[in-house]
């Protein structure tokens, strides 16, 4: 194994809007810990933005994490954390172990960490993802892919986050639980009632200056990916498409003339093209793969779309929403507190049928079509980077005190 290394320096990508709420003298030293801090997933992204923020408000931050795709800072330490990224059955163990370790010896000041991936006391816990409360939304299907080796891998990554969390979302070893959707929220006091007292709900931000409408990069993308300016570009954003529905994105746009589908993100891209296939919509359907600048497709779209099972915040909504893009999606944790039904898009049960009939109604009235998108982009500059940062900021500064 390669030795520990600390690296000093290093800071995030994108730009985090300031209050200045905080005086920067006043803050004390933070060490974060999560698997990955970057900007590809809402998770890693909300990190990066988290650590600039609280970088820019005159903090030291000590970051110990597998990957940091950060740039330099004078005032940015990274502890890597070695070992595999994968499988999870490995991974996640492997880090607990080891990234424990490194965090009882690199700490400083207060402990933040990522879900339950070490079982050192922390101040604070963000939830992105409560495994042990799948209870109460039925079955959620998260396998990347269809067989019996990856139903396997995906029942025992399950198992072992559950486990993870029932010794970590404990009176003893959390100060605080944050969750990042009031849904989350009353989810995690479902679940873990003797915390109840102690979560917190601290919303993820949106970029509105990344994310916003553009004529002429709408007008580019477009002809990039043969998408004739007459016809309704439906986007689809995300991994786990089985969870998020793209097979019912897939058969809705297949019903509706004048229709094409936008594809961002990773997944099972054969099957994917087998079922655009059969629903008859092969040639209007683009898999673009994940992308580093998804703002482009935003920009290209005319509709956002996520028929998705389960969600605890969506930053893909809150994107498209800040793209001035109207919002097809089923009623989801996080998605229900930006979408207001006939507004700025429309809540659909997930189900091809009921997502068409608003895609063919999008295509006949574009007044309508630009009147919600305009409200989504309203919406969505409630929700800044920088509100977030200073909501953690004082969370800290509420321990701090207690303590």
């Amino acid at each position: 194994m390669a030795p520990v290394g600390v690296s000093e320096g290093h800071a995030l990508v994108g730009d985090v809007p300031l209050s200045g709420a905080v005086p920067a003298q006043e803050l004390f030293p933070i060490t974060i810990v999560a698997h990955d801090v970057g900007p590809m997933g809402g998770m890693e992204q909300q990190l990066s933005q988290l650590v600039t923020g609280l970088l820019a408000r005159g903090a030291s931050v000590t970051v110990v994490s597998r990957t940091c795709e950060l740039q330099p800072h004078p005032r940015l330490r990274w502890v890597r954390v070695p070992g595999p990224a994968r499988p999870f059955t490995l991974a996640y163990p492997w880090f607990a172990i080891v990234g424990s370790l490194l965090v009882r010896r690199h700490r400083r000041g207060v402990l933040h960490t990522t879900g339950a991936i070490v079982v050192n006391h922390a101040d604070v816990c963000t939830v992105h993802f409560c495994h042990c409360g799948r209870r109460w939304n039925g079955r959620l299907d998260r396998r990347s892919r269809r067989g019996a080796l990856y139903a396997l891998n995906a029942a025992s990554s399950a198992a072992l986050a559950r486990i993870g969390e029932r010794l970590s979302y404990r009176p003893a070893r959390v100060g605080r639980l944050v969750a990042v959707s009031r849904g989350l929220g009353a989810e995690l006091k479902r679940t873990f009632p003797a915390l109840a007292e102690r979560i917190a709900v601290i919303p993820n931000g949106v970029d509105t200056t990344r994310f916003r409408p553009d004529a002429a990069r709408r007008h580019e993308v477009r002809n990039e990916i043969g998408v004739p300016e007459t016809d309704l570009l439906a986007l689809f954003v995300g991994s786990e498409w089985e969870g998020k529905g793209l097979g019912v994105a897939l058969e809705a746009v297949g019903s509706v003339d004048g229709c094409q589908l936008a594809v961002v993100g990773a997944g099972d891209v054969p099957r994917y093209v087998a079922l655009a296939r059969d629903a008859g919509v092969e040639g209007r359907v683009h898999f673009l793969g994940e992308r580093r600048v998804p703002e482009r497709y935003h920009a290209a779209a005319d509709v956002f779309v996520l028929p998705s099972a389960y969600e605890t915040f969506s930053l893909v909504a809150y994107e498209a929403a800040a793209a001035g893009l109207p919002l097809l999606a089923t009623r989801v944790h996080g998605v229900d507190e930006l979408l207001v039904d006939g507004e700025n898009g429309w809540f659909v049960d997930r189900d091809a049928d009921a997502l068409a009939a608003r895609l063919a109604r999008l295509r006949d009235h574009p007044d309508q079509r630009r009147s919600l998108g305009n409200a989504a982009r309203a919406a969505s500059e409630r929700y800044s980077w920088g509100r977030m940062v200073d909501a953690y900021v004082e969370l800290y500064r509420e321990l701090a005190d207690a303590a």
